[in-house]
Parts: C-alpha cells; sequence; structure tokens
C-alpha cells in the first residue's frame, strides 16, 4: 500500500450494491468491511423492504441503515442518486427514458436527494446532465442543460451539499469538454464533475482522448469513479448501455489509469485543498467496476468481482505512488497495536 508522510492519502470507496449478490445491507457492508473500505455510495439497498433505490428509502429503513453502518464502521460518501437522468425535453426519441417537468423535478426529486445526503451526513450528491432528444447534438442542448443544473446546485448549496455531475453517454454532457462548459456557465463551487473513464471509453474514445476529455474536466474535478473498458472498434453517436459487456478492472482496459493517477499526484495538493473548502474530507476514488455486467442505471460485480477490481486499483495506485489507506490492524485493535511499537 501507498503511503508518503507529505501526501494526503485519496479516500477509496465504491458503490456498494456491486459488491452484493443480493443487495442486502448485510452483504454490502461485510464485503465493504472485509475488504478494508471505510466509505461508500448508497445507491441500491435492501434495508428489510425488498431492493429499493436509494431515493426511495423510508424513515425506518434509514434508521435501520444508520445503525448497520456504524456496527460495520462505514460513511456514506456520496448519494448515488439519478437525479439528471431524465429527459430535458418532452419529446418522444425511441428510447424509455422518462419526462418530468422541471418544476415538478426540483421540488420533488432534487429536495429529496438532498434531504437523504444530510440523513446520512454526507456533502456529496451524485447526478447527471439529462438526456437530449436521441438524434440531435448535445450542444443544440447546452443552454438548457446548464439553467436546469444551475437550479438543481442552488438547492443543493442551499442545504450545504455539492452536486457531482458524472460524464456519461447519451447526456448532454457526455464528455470532459461538455461538462466542463457546464461547470463554467454555472459557475457556482456547489458543482463539481464526476470524472469516469469506461463511461468515454465505450463511446469508443482512445485512451488518449480519455486523457484529454480528463484535463477538460480536472479545474472542476469533485471525485473519481473508477472502472475501466476494452475499446469498441466503432464510435457511435448513441450507445447502447444494455449491451456493454467488455468492463475490466482499472488494470486491464483502455482508460489509461495510470496516466491520469499520475497527473492527480502532482495536481492533488491543489485539488485536496479546493475540495476541502466544501466540506469535504478528500478526493474520493470510488470503485463502480461492473466487472459481471453493466447497464444504464447501475451494474454488479459481485463480492469477488470486487474485490479483484479493488487490487487491480490498488496496482495502479501503487504504481504511480499515489497514497490510499485501507483498514489496518490498529484500526479495529488499537489496544494491542499500541503496545507492539
Amino acid at each position: 500500500m501507498a503511503t508518503h508522510e507529505t501526501q494526503k492519502p485519496v479516500l477509496l470507496g465504491g458503490l456498494a450494491d456491486e459488491a452484493a449478490n443480493q443487495k442486502t445491507a448485510m452483504q454490502q457492508f461485510c464485503a465493504f468491511a472485509a475488504l478494508g473500505l471505510r466509505y461508500y455510495t448508497l445507491r441500491f439497498i435492501d434495508a428489510g423492504a425488498g431492493i429499493q433505490n436509494v431515493m426511495q428509502l423510508e424513515p425506518a429503513a434509514i434508521e435501520h441503515i444508520l445503525a448497520m453502518q456504524r456496527e460495520y464502521g462505514l460513511s456514506v460518501s456520496s448519494i448515488g442518486s439519478p437525479i439528471g437522468k431524465v429527459k430535458l425535453i418532452d419529446a418522444e426519441d425511441g428510447t424509455t427514458n422518462r419526462y418530468v417537468s422541471f418544476e415538478e423535478y426540483l421540488a420533488r426529486d432534487v429536495r429529496r436527494a438532498c434531504e437523504l445526503a444530510n440523513s446520512f451526513d454526507c456533502k456529496l450528491i451524485r447526478g447527471f446532465s439529462f438526456y437530449h432528444p436521441r438524434g440531435s447534438g448535445p450542444e443544440s442542448h447546452l443552454q438548457q442543460a446548464i439553467d436546469q443544473i444551475g437550479e438543481i446546485v442552488r438547492v443543493c448549496d442551499q442545504h450545504g451539499l455539492t452536486y457531482g455531475l458524472e460524464v456519461e453517454a447519451n447526456l448532454v454532457g457526455q464528455t470532459g469538454k461538455l461538462l466542463a462548459k457546464i461547470h463554467e456557465a454555472v459557475a457556482n463551487p456547489a458543482l463539481v464533475l464526476v470524472f469516469d473513464g469506461a463511461n468515454l471509453v465505450c463511446q469508443g474514445m482512445s485512451t488518449d482522448q480519455v486523457f484529454e476529455e480528463y484535463q477538460a474536466m480536472k479545474a472542476g474535478m469533485g471525485w473519481i469513479h473508477v472502472k475501466d473498458y476494452k475499446r469498441p472498434a466503432v464510435r457511435s453517436s448513441h450507445v447502447d448501455e444494455e449491451s456493454l459487456r467488455a468492463f475490466v478492472p482499472a488494470d486491464l482496459g483502455d482508460c489509461g489509469h495510470e496516466a491520469i493517477f499520475r497527473d492527480i499526484k502532482r495536481s492533488y495538493a491543489e485539488i485536496h485543498e479546493r475540495l476541502t473548502r466544501r466540506g469535504l474530507p478528500g478526493l474520493f476514488v470510488d470503485l463502480e467496476p461492473h466487472v459481471k455486467g453493466g447497464g444504464q442505471f447501475g451494474g454488479f460485480s459481485g463480492p469477488d468481482g470486487f474485490g479483484v477490481a479493488l487490487r487491480g486499483l490498488c496496482k495502479v495506485l501503487d504504481y504511480v505512488g499515489l497514497p490510499y489507506s485501507l483498514r489496518e490492524f490498529e484500526d479495529i485493535r488499537p489496544d494491542l497495536a499500541s503496545s507492539s511499537h
């Protein structure tokens, strides 16, 4: 494990539902505690009422999850909400994406996500940049997306929260350069960007192109999702997310995580200082491996696949010398650990 006295470690975590076969709270928390992780992103979970998206959780389920995560020594890093994964315009475009009037969406869904984040004492909400009509160019819908995202960010900021826009295919912010334009136009420190290299590679981008998109996002980067992908032969303007099958650990794909993390290491002092100004503990590096399959609203790795993906990520971080930390003996038995020195 990489450790350096002069540099704060990045904070490892992940979307915990990916590590659980039936997505129960106990399965998720057992897997993450055993892997040595301290943080998790809450997305899908069975807290006794069947599998639910975080947005559907009732007060009793919230209290149950909070009690269990304390038992397993875990904290929520971000709410893995689906905010922004709806149509920007009420137009038939051959997709199954739903449309909700923005006023209703802002008053109901966005405020609900903020309430959940505060219930779980986390500062981050993951979201997206809206689906433009299939067959149209995202640039022609950029201003409407900017206006609506600006309103979402304003509500998040009122709740003391930071909204993270994830780069993903088929959305207005499907590239790092487009997300950078949104970030610059919104001009609110409560908006950050979430880099995910596999979401670029699956669009047909090369390793060099992925690095260019990362560089475009870097000034606004708030945290990172880590999964990797084997580059498809053909680049497509619309990605069938349910057909994606070539997800791999971070040390085996075409994202170029080595160069990205090497660059983060060089810039980490500035990144860390910018994030701590927002009340965040540092840069979260969240695993979302999808190594057993992925889709539009989630993916799956299983406890074994998640472990393989974590070890692959740690190999890359160790190779570039970017420090991170996992639970050690002194964390679980400080009485014995201290007496051994």
